[in-house]
């Protein structure tokens, strides 16, 4: 039980520091005089750094594509082969996510800040493990995405996905930016409001026209391995 919780501290306090400094910026100095242990303890249950900041991802990540995949399941069997309504899709990806920033008690809210972070500037090492905690769900979110609009090349569809992330991204991690441009004071406290604000922004943007692009200037966004 000790070992499981200086692991868990370990985790907690390194989730938080590099939420704060990012992953370059924070040395395990930093994580074992937070957390209160020796650097033995943390080589003792991560190896390394780079294995810890695998950790503090796939705990939280494991659970949510889970849920993703789990609730992506059912809509599919209840449809019965039939498209998927597009507000589904996206309630479904994004909406777990969105849960889980609600969450500040359970570290869910500093970890998809977290998150968020590492999509807008991430190193060659987290961009290709996430790449890989994430190709199962994009290919079967991608595909019913693609079959719930038919009309939209799945290049497209690709490219709406990346700005969703982006946008995702950007309003879990608070509305400092909005105040600097913003007359009156906004608050970003209200975890429902915000869901329905941005569900009603990325289905808009998800169903938008086509845009009109000069020939040859139209290509295949490397965002799909990096989600």
């Amino acid at each position: 039980m000790a070992e499981i919780d200086t692991r868990q501290r370990i985790l907690d306090t390194a989730e938080s520091l590099f939420t704060e400094y990012g992953f370059e910026a924070t040395t395990m100095r930093q994580i074992t005089g937070a957390a209160a242990v020796n650097l033995a303890a943390v080589n003792y249950h991560f190896g390394s750094k780079e294995e810890l900041i695998r950790e503090v991802f796939r705990r939280r990540l494991t659970w949510l594509n889970q849920q993703r995949l789990k609730e992506l399941d059912r809509l599919e069997a209840e449809a019965g082969g039939k498209p998927l309504k597009p507000s589904q899709i996206l309630e479904v990806f994004f909406g777990v996510a969105l849960k889980m920033a609600a969450d500040a008690k359970g570290g869910g809210r500093n970890f998809m800040r977290l998150l968020g972070h590492t999509y807008s500037k991430p190193s060659e090492f987290v961009r290709g493990f996430l790449a890989e905690e994430y190709a199962a769900v994009i290919s079967r979110f991608r595909a019913a995405l693609i079959k719930a609009l038919p009309g939209v090349p799945g290049e497209e569809i690709l490219w709406r996905f990346h700005f969703m992330l982006g946008a995702m991204s950007y309003a879990i991690s608070g509305t400092d930016a909005l105040h600097m441009v913003a007359e009156d004071a906004l608050d970003d406290a209200d975890p429902e409001a915000l869901y329905a604000r941005l569900m009603s922004f990325m289905l808009g943007g998800l169903r938008a026209p086509l845009p009109t692009l000069r020939a040859g200037s139209a290509k295949q966004p490397r965002i799909s391995k990096a989600v």
